[in-house]
């Protein structure tokens, strides 16, 4: 059997074990707080990423006769452009109330905490446009109809990220 030595021993090796265990976690979490507060600061507004899908939107536009062709072909599925436009509309008028009303009005930076029905409506929206202007727009560009709409949608991303 161990005697009262052999348990203080034992204690004294667990008890120093564990300092060192909570000081090594107290650095790491400090290394991890460090971590964080670099990746919270925010990128440049103006980088090579949103300048390349802002003018790639705009050269598909003028490539491909974009605004003209959404007025004037006759190929266009109306139904499902209507639908889709319908839910565009919604999708943009939801993010433009977290954009402008919660963010700018109200200085609500996570309106996802504070409305958590906000995102899923607005994705749920964008999906169903996304896919009802590919069917609308299908018999003008075929295949190249998700490319040009994806292009676009990019452009116009990276051109809203620049108001917040």
């Amino acid at each position: 059997m161990l005697d009262n030595s052999d348990f203080a021993t034992l204690r004294n090796r667990f008890r120093r074990d564990a300092e060192l265990l909570l000081q090594g976690s107290t650095l790491d979490e400090n290394e991890e707080k460090g971590k964080k507060e670099e990746e919270a600061k925010s990128l440049p507004r103006f980088n090579r990423h949103s300048v390349f899908w802002i003018m790639a939107s705009v050269a598909v536009t003028y490539y491909v006769d974009f605004l003209s062709v959404l007025m004037q072909s006759e190929d266009i599925k109306s139904w499902w452009f209507n639908v889709g436009l319908t839910l565009l509309g919604i999708c943009l008028t939801l993010a433009g109330f977290c954009i402008v009303y919660l963010e700018w009005y109200k200085g609500i930076t996570h309106y996802d905490q504070e409305y958590p029905a906000i995102p899923p409506l607005t994705t749920a929206a964008f999906i169903a446009a996304s896919c009802s202007l590919n069917i609308a727009l299908w018999p003008v560009w075929s295949f190249f109809t998700p490319l040009i709409l994806f292009t676009q949608f990019m452009g116009i991303v990276m051109l809203i990220s620049l108001l917040g």
